[in-house]
């Protein structure tokens, strides 16, 4: 028996060694090469079903924006979701490597160690085993790899992304300084002055605040219900909605893309600023027309008040008188082929100028380049003793008088103005002498139209003249009337809002420059014929006496009979309204007053943004654009690298 058991001990010795010279150098490389390529291969499984779900709750949820910020977008895919994707891949992929690992282990002990065929396969086991726990190096390794590949990636992107944001941001704001674009809030109590309106998406109606080339994107921002929002107004963004970030109140459209040009009018109580400016509305609505371009109302609201007040001006009424309430801006969209502009035309009651607070109040004022200040030439100290007995039963009867003196007014805005960083410095200064139509049937009233400044320089105002021409770059003056040529008024304003109406041309009966010697009078015989029926013979005598047949509208509302063959007052109020059209477009006025209010808002020719992007529960397309290449890089990049560094290993090591 002692031999036996000698004899099988030589065996077994002879079978061990004869593993782990045989066996054991080919089983240990074979179980490392398995278990890598087992840890790798659940590497890229692991990978593709992350990188290619396009759902938000996929395998590496993409979490939704919260509806409470002020900007409910998802951000970059580089800046935040990448690093989501490598923590769910890597969550996924080392416990599943471990657990294998050890699974492995104690299989094979289970199975290759018991007795009595473990007295065998102890080296067999041990190679196995060594392999397995072996392979942590070269996965340790591959996963260094990998997370190198995701970080260049990465970081290759953010470059590329960073530098794109900051062009596309450059671009916007060299685009806005060309255009001089400002941005102002026409809502009363606020006026505040915005660097960047409030975006609604048009999908889900939630507030974007910073829509710019920034973190959320360089091109797009994905709002949290999935629609596309433009960052910059070149993509687009005008299109959308607007709000003030400050009042939350709407802004008008393609605010942006226009400059919003404030056109304040300043005077005293019934200085005639409504009307003035109904009747500048109506002659660049006119203008605009006619030069190939339009002008349109940006609120319904605007466009049913105009309708009103020419409904009520034509049928020779007054205009209601404005409220005390702080003055919300008629917003007319003006598009020109010269440019394009969105005038606010601020129209505060008188009694808002008559006091140093009030004033205050009109912050408005702070923003604009330019003003127009309206003169009640009957409020004049020294005009009103000079008026006869007649003359004054005769303005009486014909227009309300202010109260206000023009100069105080002036003042108080000018003590205003100064606590500006420009020291109220304005470019342009439109003087506008109201109520001319009854100026010029007074002896006081000869020469107005001839040389206004020099009118108002003759009534005692030539202090004042002087100060608005030393305040403003430019300084024009108009006398206007109900009888005024809507040239000149459609001119005068299109001055004032830096957007010329016709170009350079200048009529004859436009307004002229401070210091000009040109006259300011009605147009000729035959073009008044055909543009202004308020004087339609075209009759231009002298000042002070009014063009034969021409009846002012109190004359009108009195119900005196005309001296033009009998006409009627309703006659006469027709054929206003019929020539005040053909210089439109060759239509009467009822049919301009019906269009305005059928079409009264302006709308974009390209029409709203119309909010397309992916189905709320899919991850935005830049993610999946991002998941993509990340995919890509890990599956090229990754195994070149592996395969140089394990050929790099076997030369070195060889």
């Amino acid at each position: 028996m002692p031999v036996v058991y000698a004899v099988a001990f030589l065996l077994w010795v002879g079978l061990v060694w004869a593993e782990f010279v045989f066996v054991v150098p080919f089983a240990v490389p074979a179980a490392l090469v398995a278990a890598t390529c087992a840890g790798v291969g659940r590497f890229f499984l692991v990978a593709w079903r992350a990188l290619t779900a396009t759902a938000v709750d996929g395998p590496s949820p993409a979490p939704r924006p919260a509806a409470g910020p002020r900007d409910p977008a998802y951000p970059q895919y580089l800046l935040g979701q990448v690093w989501r994707d490598a923590r769910a891949v890597t969550l996924d992929t080392v416990p599943w490597c471990l657990e294998r690992a050890r699974w492995g282990v104690t299989t094979l002990t289970a199975r290759m160690l018991a007795l009595p065929q473990g007295l065998a396969l102890f080296p067999l086991w041990l190679a196995l085993c060594a392999g397995v726990l072996a392979a942590a190096l070269p996965l340790a390794v591959a996963g260094l790899v990998f997370a190198a590949v995701t970080v260049l990636v990465a970081g290759a992107g953010l470059v590329g992304w960073s530098v794109c944001v900051v062009v596309l941001g450059a671009v916007e704001r060299v685009w806005a300084a060309y255009r001089r674009i400002l941005l102002a809030c026409p809502h009363p109590g606020c006026y505040q002055r915005l660097a960047l309106p409030a975006y609604a998406c048009p999908r889900c109606d939630a507030r974007h605040f910073r829509l710019i080339p920034n973190r959320l994107g360089a091109l797009h921002h994905v709002c949290r219900c999935g629609a596309r929002l433009p960052t910059m107004i070149l993509l687009g963004r005008f299109r959308l909605s607007a709000y003030c970030p400050h009042c939350e109140r709407r802004l008008p459209g393609r605010i942006g893309r226009a400059r919003v040009e404030p056109l304040p009018f300043v005077g005293g109580p019934a200085a005639g600023k409504t009307t003035l400016m109904f009747l500048a509305v109506r002659a660049l609505r006119a203008g605009a027309a006619g030069a190939g371009g339009r002008a349109e109302f940006a609120e319904a609201r605007d466009a049913r008040a105009y309708a009103d007040a020419l409904a009520e001006l034509d049928g020779g009424g007054r205009p209601a008188k404005t409220g005390p309430e702080l003055p919300a801006a008629t917003m007319l969209d003006l598009a020109l082929p010269a440019g394009h502009r969105i005038l606010y035309l601020f129209d505060p009651a008188g009694e808002l100028h008559t006091g140093a607070t009030r004033v205050e109040r009109l912050r408005y004022l702070d923003h604009g380049e330019a003003l127009l200040f309206v003169i009640d030439p009957f409020a004049l100290p020294e005009l009103r003793p000079a008026l006869s007995w007649e003359e004054r039963l005769l303005v009486e009867a014909s227009t309300a008088t202010s109260e206000e003196d023009p100069a105080d007014t002036l003042q108080r805005l000018l003590t205003d103005l100064r606590s500006r960083d420009d020291q109220g410095r304005q470019r342009r200064i439109a003087v506008v002498v109201t109520k001319a139509d009854v100026l010029r049937r007074t002896s006081v009233g000869q020469g107005v139209d001839q040389d206004v400044r020099g009118w108002l320089e003759g009534v005692g105002l030539g202090n004042t003249i002087r100060t608005l021409e030393h305040t403003a770059g430019e300084v024009r003056y108009l006398a206007s009337g109900l009888d005024t040529p809507p040239t000149a008024l459609a001119d005068l304003f299109g001055w004032a809002a830096g957007l010329p109406i016709g170009g350079q041309r200048q009529e004859p009966g436009g307004p002229v420059p401070a210091g000009s010697t040109s006259p300011v009078t009605p147009t000729g015989p035959e073009e008044a014929g055909d543009r202004h029926a308020g004087n339609r013979s075209g009759y231009a005598g002298p000042a002070g006496n009014p063009p034969p047949g021409a009846r002012s509208a109190g004359d009108r509302r009195a119900g005196g009979r005309p001296a033009d063959g009998g006409r009627s007052a309703d006659d006469r109020s027709a054929d206003d309204e019929g020539a005040d059209d053909r210089l439109a477009d060759g239509l009467p006025a009822a049919t301009e007053r019906r269009a305005t209010t059928e079409r009264p808002v302006a709308a974009d020719p390209s029409g709203p943004w119309r909010g397309a992007g992916r189905p709320e529960r899919l991850i935005p397309l830049g993610y999946q654009l991002g998941r993509g290449a990340l995919l890509t890089a890990l599956l090229v990049l990754g195994p070149a690298a592996l395969l140089l560094l394990g050929l790099a290993g076997y030369a070195r090591f060889h």
